[in-house]
């Protein structure tokens, strides 16, 4: 297949997948469609791991090193209103965050790897279900992912918009935040609002909360340890004339160590609990675990820097990007092998369609950078496991 015919193939992928978004652990279609195509590839196809989920094995010569590469697979809850000709036919549901084109990217990778068979070993592709609320590569690894298919290492890659089109880059260690969630419960007093000496204020006290979470980063963290803090929702039963008995904080912590979490949340909740006992209310605080941080092994940087360079140049390759606080559940295969997270530019503020931002409406990803994607890994392959020379 020549390379005009290529691409035309990775779009035509691409704009299927688009059209036909499937949500976390519903994506029976989508997991049956790629399942067909892999298999006219050759390659051997493990369906149904972790509910929806694809292994799917390239075997070339006798190495017996194995290498993942994974791709996730859901869409997004989310309406779309661009225009374009392949625009979502399941309504409220879109690809919002670029997983059709990270699918086609892959299933190009696999196609070239098939018929050039330049390497020695093993390949695994990778299609995880459910990324989006962080629960598919719990469940495949629960599924029993790397006793079935054991691996040495793993690969992944994600677009980013408002980064130059078909750049590529990474960093070693913490790449994408873990993402925590809490909710504060505070129950003090109800009263008249003309009389609030005969209740016990939950709003005053949980905004005495809010404010002195932020206190945390500043006097409680090193400056040179990003995390951050933020209270998303604060709800009330209380009406326009009534002091409330209840507040509910809701919200969510970023970071990149596990050490980091432990003192967020060890702090949040002394800070919470301490408050409301002074004031005289009553205070629940619970704190759940989303996303693991996505940390990246310097080893593994090192093959996917040199092979990013290979693809698309020098000029066009970072390999100590800035860390961003977004979350990813790659970050659960990376902490049980080593491996390392790619992002390749979507477009910047010159590109009017790939600058826009994930989980926006109108996002869509850019179909002229699925051949970088494809060739970035395929080239991966070649130098992470290079075919003997007799």
């Amino acid at each position: 297949m020549n390379n005009k015919d290529f691409e035309k193939q990775l779009i035509e992928w691409r704009h299927h997948f688009h059209m036909h978004p499937e949500t976390a652990f519903e994506e029976t279609n989508t997991s049956s469609y790629l399942a067909k195509l892999l298999e006219d590839m050759g390659l051997e196809v493990h369906r149904n791991i972790g509910g929806t989920g694809i292994v799917a094995n390239l075997k070339v010569g006798d190495g017996e090193e194995i290498i993942g590469i994974r791709t996730d697979i859901d869409a997004l809850n989310l309406t779309e209103l661009g225009e374009h000709p392949y625009t979502s036919l399941n309504k409220g549901k879109m690809h919002g965050c670029g997983h059709d084109g990270h699918m086609s990217m892959i299933l190009g990778a696999a196609k070239l790897l098939s018929e050039r068979k330049n390497f020695n070993g093993i390949v695994r592709f990778i299609f995880q279900p459910a990324e989006e609320p962080g629960k598919g590569a719990y469940k495949m690894i629960e599924d029993g992912l790397f006793e079935k298919f054991p691996m040495n290492e793993i690969y992944g890659i994600h677009n980013k918009p408002g980064m130059s089109t078909g750049s590529i880059s990474t960093r070693v260690g913490g790449i994408m935040g873990s993402e925590d969630n809490f909710v504060i419960r505070i129950k003090g007093q109800g009263s008249h609002a003309s009389s609030p000496h005969m209740g016990k204020d939950p709003i005053v006290i949980a905004s005495e909360i809010v404010l002195a979470l932020q206190t945390i980063i500043s006097r409680n963290m090193d400056p040179n340890v990003p995390a951050v803090i933020s209270c998303t929702e604060f709800i009330t039963d209380g009406i326009h004339n009534a002091i409330p008995t209840n507040v509910v904080i809701k919200g969510d912590t970023r970071s990149y160590t596990p050490e980091v979490q432990k003192l967020l949340e060890e702090r949040m909740r002394t800070i919470s609990e301490g408050i409301c006992q002074i004031n005289g209310a009553e205070c629940q605080f619970e704190y759940t675990h989303e996303f693991a941080p996505t940390v990246n092994s310097e080893k593994c940087i090192n093959n996917a820097v040199k092979a990013a360079i290979n693809v698309v140049g020098e000029e066009n390759v970072n390999g100590n990007c800035q860390a961003c606080m977004v979350s990813e559940d790659f970050g659960v295969f990376l902490q049980n092998i080593p491996g390392c997270l790619v992002f390749i530019g979507n477009g910047d503020e010159s590109d009017e369609v790939g600058n826009i931002p994930l989980h926006n409406s109108c996002y869509d990803f850019n179909d002229n950078i699925l051949k970088i994607g494809a060739e970035y890994f395929a080239e991966l392959i070649k130098l992470r496991l290079p075919k003997l020379v007799l």
